[in-house]
């Protein structure tokens, strides 16, 4: 029996590497085929887009070049202050406006899209107060001398602050680019920070918050936020060469977007938070960002057979998903 034992094991464990190669490969199959018929439609699906960014290039040309020379020599300083401050900004402004909901209750309309009811409300401040420590030594302590040694990469690069901006073709194939680096770093950062050898260490004091609010987005250990939240968003724009503008615009829309993931609010016309709120509620579901990564993986398999998938969706009116998506009543024991 012992010796059969010692058959079988190898064998599923080839199954399980078997499966895992094989959604590698259907990953960089349908992120390679996205990428072609986004280059494939690009003069069609921009052309209206330009002639609109074209009415007010010059313009934004021209106040850059004003900047550029206020600090002509101090460059480093330029790159430093945007590309940490600006993005912070949209950070505190937004998750600030849910802290006051969070907080307060009030007011009491927004409350109506909660998605995990009864959590938070409101929140613990003492849990709150330490989690916002934690916040701003990220951001500061770790993050800013990130960006600081991030600037001569990408001067080798190709020099951030050149005067010229990027035209709104090349920016919008740059955001295309980036995403699907940060879909694909963050997923497999994100889940081998969930094998046992990290998880308690590292990863558990994110997942403190089963139920997320938006400032909790950077609440995690300095490895978890060098590793899984600065490098996948870092990358795309050190690959590409990326000018000032085009860093400091990724960097503020990732800041809204995983704000807007962990904020606990299904809120109308923003993107649906669902899918990474159900990850803090079960744990080994829904490990990405967009959910390409884990519907290729089958990491989403759980997800998809709640209500909580069929309302993962773009609220376009004002009535809750909870309200006209509820979940299914309780079975009686």
């Amino acid at each position: 029996m012992k010796g059969e034992a010692r058959s079988v094991l190898p064998t599923e464990e080839a199954k399980q590497e078997g499966h895992i190669w094989g959604s590698m490969r259907r990953t960089v199959f349908i992120l390679g085929s996205g990428l072609l018929l986004f280059v494939a439609l690009w003069n069609s699906v921009t052309w209206h887009l330009q002639r609109f960014w074209g009415a007010s290039g010059f313009f934004w040309q021209a106040q850059w070049e004003k900047l550029l020379s206020a600090f002509e020599g101090k460059e480093w300083i330029l790159f430093t202050i945007a590309t940490t401050q600006v993005p912070g900004l949209f950070f505190w402004l937004f998750s600030g406006l849910l802290l006051v909901v969070d907080t307060t209750g009030k007011p009491n309309f927004i409350s109506r899209y909660r998605i995990q009811m009864g959590k938070n409300d409101p929140v613990d401040l003492v849990k709150l107060r330490r989690s916002i420590r934690t916040v701003l030594f990220n951001q500061y302590i770790l993050s800013v001398p990130m960006v600081v040694m991030l600037y001569p990469l990408l001067k080798w690069r190709g020099d951030p602050c050149r005067q010229e901006l990027p035209t709104f073709h090349w920016f919008l194939l740059e955001l295309v680019i980036f995403t699907l680096i940060e879909e694909v770093l963050f997923y497999y950062s994100h889940r081998l920070l969930h094998h046992p050898a990290f998880y308690k260490k590292i990863h558990k004091i994110h997942h403190e918050w089963t139920a997320p609010i938006g400032v909790i987005s950077l609440y995690s250990h300095p490895i978890e936020h060098v590793v899984s939240n600065m490098l996948p968003a870092i990358l795309g724009p050190v690959i590409m060469g990326s000018h000032l503008s085009s860093i400091i615009i990724w960097f503020s829309l990732a800041l809204i977007v995983t704000i807007i993931s962990h904020c606990g609010y299904h809120l109308p016309f923003l993107p649906s938070p669902e899918f990474h709120d159900f990850h803090h509620l079960k744990f080994n579901q829904c490990y990405g960002v967009l959910g390409v990564m884990d519907h290729l993986h089958g990491t989403d398999t759980m997800f998809k057979q709640t209500k909580a998938y069929e309302r993962h969706v773009i609220l376009l009116g004002f009535t809750p998903l909870s309200e006209s998506i509820p979940d299914s009543p309780k079975k009686m024991k």
